[in-house]
């Protein structure tokens, strides 16, 4: 269908259909007490979960080799057709533990999208290794391979490849990529629990994976992680630095037979990565409602993008082929200021808010204010908590114990100095991530959620011009 960009000539105000923040109804009953309606019939946490935890407390499964520990991560190992598969405190434990699986260590380099949350690149820090940041592709939001091919140096040890907000990156070209250069993939699949790849879960296609138990993501434990590989190395690498004194009988059956002596002392760095047995029989119970999650936010964000098509000014963001998205943690549509006659990203999104649609234009990390990228050194602030992460302090100034060729954190210049971050040296992301807005990420919407979220993204987008004029 081709839409009319065009701004309407002689465009009827009917107060009735005017938006609200131009005075008109908003699309869903708001007040003072309530401004967003509640959209969403889906319980993320019930009786049975506190069952679970009820059980396991009476019988003192608090710590140790649990029981229930070691089922969840057969199941998990079986779900995701690995040979390995490991518990975690949390996803970035799990993430550190993929790392110096696949050995990651002083002087190494690690590549990553700039646009994640900064625990998918952060234990590299731990291990001595230099974060070497890399674009993403402007449609998919997911890390730019051809990029990535350029940043590689002799010293690129490993690619964090993030299935951000649920959807997949290209794992072919990813693959193919480290066949060709003996570098490992690291699958971060820490909003994309249940996603695939031509068929294959997502997690199992690189040399390791990692995923996130924590708060609000689609299988949770309130904290936790997983790791899970097919590489007997790397698991016993896992094991060392993460799992001291469990002994690895507990770990999987799939242990080699050496180290299954019974009198083999407790080996490791000492480090305790292990979950929490509570975690785990909570996420135990949400891995049973997986499936039927996924269905139903598919089918919901399918919606949605059908309906954008016909409204100038947004799309849907586009995924790669042969991929199947799942889990999400966010729902990010692409914004087209240009279509809507100049009105920004923050002001289309304070629109929505006002229509009753808890909408955002922060993606994640965030930009400040009108979407402008933030300048080097930025601190985060209430309303700009996740700056791109070439941005943060971190990367631009580095820390006491990481200076004086002690552990850069940034790359080094073919004549050896360190060379900071600034905004602006990742462009592509900047500017695609200040073009996003956020919608409700809705699993069981309640009659009328989606008509009416839609009919408030319409509305505002008719009436661009006037809003527009109005700011």
């Amino acid at each position: 269908m081709e839409i009319n960009r065009a701004k309407p000539p002689h465009l009827k105000t009917n107060p009735k259909d005017l938006p609200a923040v131009l005075g008109g109804a908003p699309v869903f009953e708001t007040s003072p007490d309530a401004p967003y309606p509640k959209l969403d019939q889906w319980k993320q946490i019930t009786e049975e979960e506190a069952q679970i935890v009820y059980e396991m407390t009476l019988r003192n499964e608090l710590s140790g080799a649990s029981p229930t520990v070691q089922e969840f991560e057969k199941i998990w190992r079986d779900r995701h057709q690995t040979r390995f598969a490991l518990s975690t405190t949390n996803g970035t434990a799990a993430l550190q533990s993929a790392m110096f699986g696949v050995g990651v260590g002083p002087g190494d380099e690690v590549i990553c999208p700039t646009y994640t949350w900064m625990g998918s690149i952060t234990p590299a820090l731990a291990l001595m290794a230099t974060p070497v940041f890399c674009e993403v592709d402007p449609k998919t939001l997911l890390i730019n391979v051809a990029d990535v091919r350029k940043r590689i140096t002799p010293r690129t040890k490993a690619i964090v490849a993030v299935h951000l907000w649920g959807n997949v990156c290209n794992m072919d070209a990813l693959m193919a990529l480290s066949a060709e250069s003996g570098i490992a993939v690291i699958e971060d699949c820490s909003h994309a629990h249940g996603a695939s790849y031509k068929g294959t879960l997502c997690g199992s296609i690189g040399q390791a994976g990692a995923w996130s138990l924590q708060g609000n993501k689609p299988v949770s434990g309130g904290e936790g992680g997983m790791f899970a590989t097919n590489d007997t190395a790397i698991f016993e690498r896992a094991c060392l630095l993460g799992q001291v004194n469990r002994p690895v009988d507990a770990i999987s059956d799939a242990a080699p037979d050496e180290l299954r002596h019974p009198y083999l002392p407790p080996m490791g760095l000492g480090v305790k990565f292990r979950a929490h047995p509570l975690a785990i029989g909570i996420a135990s119970v949400q891995l049973k409602k997986l499936d039927e999650l996924n269905v139903n936010r598919r089918a919901y964000i399918q919606e949605i993008s059908d309906g954008l098509q016909e409204i100038p000014g947004v799309s849907a963001v586009e995924t790669c082929e042969g991929s199947e998205s799942a889990g999400f943690y966010g729902f990010p549509i692409r914004y087209h200021e240009a279509e809507m006659h100049g009105l920004s990203a923050p002001a289309f999104a304070d629109a929505l808010r006002k229509e009753g649609v808890l909408a955002n234009n922060n993606p994640y990390p965030l930009l400040v204010g009108d979407g402008v990228p933030l300048f080097s050194g930025s601190l985060p602030t209430n309303s700009n908590p996740y700056p791109l992460l070439h941005t943060l302090p971190l990367f631009t100034y580095g820390l006491d114990i990481y200076q004086n060729n002690r552990g850069p954190l940034c790359p080094v210049d073919a004549d050896g100095v360190f060379e900071t971050y600034a905004a602006g040296d990742l462009p592509v992301t900047e500017k695609a991530c200040s073009q996003l807005i956020f919608l409700p990420l809705l699993t069981k919407p309640i009659a009328g959620a989606v008509s009416g979220i839609l009919n408030a993204i319409r509305k505002v987008s008719l009436y661009s011009h006037l809003i527009n004029d109005r700011s």
